[in-house]
């Protein structure tokens, strides 16, 4: 340690920065999801996770949502490494999109590690990982930072918390835990080292508050596999199909085991469902038989009694495996009262109303429908009241930041800290971009860095603040009306102008005024080549078109839809198109 602090002090000598800790959430507060925290002392940064968050409703056609790493590319030579809590999407899932741009090593665990190289083989292929594989109880050094992870149990197996030693005293990462006395790997979060270090003191904890409103204790996984146990026997003659989050291999193992012992080959549906089982079988984390699957096209080659379907959806995912079948769009699977379906996992702050209308749509299937609200088919992987009071008891932080919440959980969890003896002024409840620094004689925020998000649709990511999302609100909310005009290279209209819309008005209501939209699109073009006979721009065209089109609409709606205007000028024996004015404006 006396080395670790004597080089981080030699880096720091002749830079402006003080030798303060500073503490940096970059994402994971105020929120669910998007998990992104920076340690900083000196010209050494170590980041914790990189994930991503789901869109709400508003976010037309969005896949999720990354944080934005302005501020970790602008210090990226001071990055020592990422360590990884564990392999949930909410704290790797924006890795192939930031990671190449850092180019800095990583360090999470053999599962965790397998689950990223699985998302940059999908997203970014052409990208080499510079993976360190670590284990619970390693040490690693990076910069002036020792790093100790820890096992903690979670939903997926392979989670770890950290020990992060610093030149001003231990911070301790807690990660996504609960205490599950008896997990299914038989992994237990490590009490005793979280014993250890509460006695020798911790300067800083940073811990999630997922469930900081839940009384009492968090139900063992092993319950949920004593409910499916039960739920196989109750519904032998049915088809049993159980949705929950693809990377809950716990609960995954649980359903597949019960399946054998019933005498039922498993159908696996969903993208990620297939790759994650296939992962953890490729590393050793799950021990099944290649003959326990069949493909989702062998399905009607089975009584519907010998079948359980495994698949994605339980969040309401628009596109995922479940959310087609309550449609009955999809491709393999039609429900009926032959089927029986358990949706194993609760909604996610902000999809409620996703998962509602998907159960709705089940119910209208004509299928039997079983969710959390009614039965044990979900246990959390997250501590409730009385584990987070025991994790604040063991270890007994000098500081404390609450992470991992909607903002409610964080002052929740704020206040249960005070609850066991914390003072009041040594807990700090932060949003993204505060700077928490930290001496060993005190604690203080100081002035923000840059923060923000970018929204990820396909393979490409943008601005959150960009106008992207405005673009397909107002082509939601107000339609679009497309003019298509001809002319050549002295502006005379060499066709007809063309008027199409959607979303805006029926054609068949609207015959007056597609002919005055015409009318005036003729005279704002001869009009601007009567007064523009040279320096005429396709621009210039597309605005004054714009504007005559606009004056017209405005007798017909007081909500005037998008207009977009595209100008095609004749060259000789063709015509060179484009879009003069492609931006989505009014």
């Amino acid at each position: 340690m006396q080395r670790n602090a004597a080089k981080c002090k030699k880096r720091s000598r002749n830079s402006s920065r003080t030798t303060a800790l500073r503490f940096i959430p970059l994402g994971g507060v105020g929120e669910i999801g998007k998990n992104m925290n920076v340690l900083e002392y000196g010209d050494d940064m170590l980041v914790i996770d990189c994930g991503l968050m789901f869109p709400d409703e508003e976010m037309l056609g969005i896949d999720f949502v990354i944080p934005d790493p302005a501020y970790l590319l602008e210090n990226k030579k001071k990055i020592r490494g990422i360590i990884i809590t564990h392999g949930h999407d909410d704290h790797i899932g924006a890795l192939p999109f930031i990671l190449p741009e850092l180019d800095c090593p990583v360090y999470a665990t053999k599962l965790t590690l397998g689950l990223i190289k699985g998302k940059l083989e999908e997203i970014a292929p052409d990208y080499e990982l510079k993976a360190h594989e670590i284990v619970a109880g390693d040490e690693i050094e990076l910069g002036c930072f020792k790093v100790r992870p820890f096992s903690v149990c979670h939903s997926i197996p392979d989670g770890v918390g950290y020990a992060i030693y610093t030149p001003v005293g231990v911070v301790l990462h807690t990660g996504d835990f609960k205490l599950d006395p008896t997990p299914i790997d038989g992994r237990a979060t490590d009490y005793a080292l979280l014993a250890t270090l509460g006695k020798e003191g911790v300067l800083l904890m940073l811990s999630d508050s997922t469930n900081v409103e839940r009384d009492g204790f968090t139900p063992s996984e092993r319950m949920v596999g004593k409910t499916m146990e039960q739920t196989f026997r109750l519904y032998r003659n049915k088809r049993i199909i159980i949705s929950s989050f693809a990377s809950n291999l716990h609960r995954v193992q649980q359903v597949i085991e019960t399946a054998t012992r019933f005498n039922r080959k498993v159908v696996l549906i969903g993208r990620s469902m297939v790759a994650n089982v296939a992962r953890a079988r490729e590393l050793g984390y799950m021990d099944v038989d290649d003959d326990v699957f069949v493909q989702p096209s062998q399905i009607e080659d089975f009584p519907h009694n010998k079948l359980v379907v495994i698949t994605t959806g339980s969040q309401g995912e628009p596109f995922s495996g479940l959310v087609l079948m309550s449609r009955g769009n999809h491709k393999y699977i039609k429900l009926g009262s032959k089927d029986l379906v358990v949706i194993s996992a609760l909604p996610v702050p902000g999809n409620e109303r996703l998962v509602h209308r998907t159960i709705n749509d089940l119910f209208r299937q004509g299928c039997e429908v079983i969710y959390e609200a009614e039965q044990n088919v979900h246990v959390s992987g997250h501590a409730s009241r009385e584990e987070l009071k025991m994790m604040l008891s063991l270890v007994n932080p000098t500081y404390f930041v609450p992470l991992h919440g909607e903002y409610r959980h964080l002052v929740r969890h704020k206040q249960l800290a005070e609850e066991v003896g914390m003072p009041a002024r040594n807990v700090f409840i932060l949003e993204k971009g505060d700077v928490l620094s930290i001496t060993k004689k005190q604690a203080r925020t100081s002035k923000k860095v840059p923060v923000g998000a970018y929204i990820v649709d396909g393979r490409t990511y943008g601005d959150l603040k960009g106008g992207l999302l405005g673009e397909r609100k107002d082509l939601a909310e107000d339609g679009v009306v497309c003019i298509s005009i001809a002319h050549d290279p002295y502006g005379n209209l060499v066709a007809p102008v063309s008027v199409e819309s959607r979303g805006f008005l029926h054609r068949l209501d609207a015959n007056e005024l597609y002919s005055n939209i015409e009318e005036a699109v003729e005279k704002a073009v001869k009009t601007f080549r009567m007064g523009n006979k040279a320096g005429k721009k396709d621009d210039d065209v597309a605005s004054r078109v714009k504007s005559a089109v606009r004056k017209v609409l405005r007798k017909f709606s007081l909500s005037p839809p998008v207009i977009l205007v595209m100008v095609n000028e004749v060259q000789g024996n063709g015509y060179a198109s484009k879009i003069a004015q492609g931006e989505l404006a009014r």
